[in-house]
């Protein structure tokens, strides 16, 4: 009979207990931030696609070429739309492992008052809205479009207000500094512009100066440059709401993309019609992205949008009303400011 073989001795000998070592407590994990507020963003953005999408498929007799090229700039939009909204949750969790929370306020005093809220998610929307616009130009410019260089020295400044925002949120620069920041991410922007450097006199005022259009040469590129500082800070004057900063760069949007589709239709010169389509362009991938960050920061909000967000939103606004190279552009967007040109006048007197 054969003999059974035993385990080796040293598999039965019971290892000696080894001394207890002090357990690491890890952290408790943040929770995850609420779901995006589809329904509330969706009655909204109606009030708006409804009247928008009447203007360019009845109202207006729109260029076949004109409207395919708006209609697939819209079409990437709603996909940086999508994306947007997937990726704010994920860039939260980052944001929180590195310590760019903060708490509302608002809420002190309430369970949600002392919950974490990730902030500078306005990176996502710019970066998005980056992609989307750069990915555009592949569907419309072509190498020797005009417009090409205009175009892409425009993202070229938005992308480095987005940076400089971001510095602003991770470093807390102070507001003296802030003030400059504007002035430098717009120099590839005004060295850019190619249009016109004259404004026109208002009626009453034509027979006291003697003319209907005054050349300002240098002094209208330096407005410009203070046009770009103005929209950028005026669009973080009114921060501190839950949706507010998002919330007003949606209404100006939508006002924008109105008041362009009304001047293609009723205009007869194809140049100004490019310059009107320039804007869109611009302005469609800021709505879709901003509506989704929106979706979040609407009340209560899941996060903060951070200076990143405002700054990257008042550039994308200055740019949009440089570049179009007509009068109307400036016109329409101190109207759209109208009420943050009243809180920048009542804090700067301050």
């Amino acid at each position: 009979m054969a003999a059974r073989k035993r385990a080796p001795a040293t598999t039965v000998v019971a290892p000696k207990p080894d001394p207890e070592k002090p357990k690491s407590e890890t952290p408790p994990a943040d929770p995850p931030i609420r779901p995006a507020k589809f329904l509330t963003i969706l009655k909204f953005s109606l009030i708006f696609l409804i009247p928008y999408f009447y203007l360019i498929f009845s109202h207006y007799r729109i260029d076949y070429e004109l409207r395919k090229s708006i209609l697939i700039n819209g079409l990437v939009s709603i996909i940086g739309f999508f994306i947007t909204v997937k990726l704010i949750p994920v860039a939260s969790k980052y944001v929180l492992r590195r310590n760019l929370f903060g708490y509302d306020i608002n809420k002190k005093g309430t369970p949600d008052g002392s919950i974490k809220v990730p902030e500078s998610l306005g990176i996502v929307v710019g970066i998005v809205f980056l992609v989307v616009t750069i990915l555009f130009q592949y569907f419309n410019f072509t190498a020797d479009s005009n417009w090409l260089v205009e175009y892409n020295a425009a993202l070229a400044s938005i992308c480095f207000m987005i940076l400089l925002g971001f510095v602003d949120d991770v470093l807390d620069v102070p507001w003296r500094v802030k003030l400059v920041l504007p002035s430098i991410a717009a120099l590839p922007l005004l060295m850019a512009y190619a249009g016109h450097t004259s404004i026109i006199i208002p009626k009453p005022l034509v027979p006291y100066v003697g003319l209907e259009i005054l050349d300002l040469g240098w002094i209208y590129k330096l407005y410009m440059g203070l046009l770009a500082v103005f929209c950028t800070n005026s669009i973080n004057i009114h921060a501190g709401i839950n949706g507010l900063e998002v919330g007003q760069t949606v209404v100006i949007a939508c006002a924008i993309l109105i008041h362009n589709i009304m001047q293609i239709g009723a205009s007869t010169d194809p140049e100004y019609k490019q310059a009107h389509a320039f804007s869109i362009y611009l302005v469609q991938p800021l709505l879709a992205t901003s509506l989704a960050l929106l979706s979040y920061n609407w009340y209560p909000s899941s996060v903060f949008v951070g200076d990143t967000y405002t700054y990257f939103a008042g550039m994308t606004m200055a740019v949009v009303g440089i570049l179009g190279h007509y009068r109307w552009s400036f016109n329409t967007d101190e109207l759209e400011f109208a009420s943050q040109s009243v809180a920048f006048i009542k804090d700067t007197s301050e």
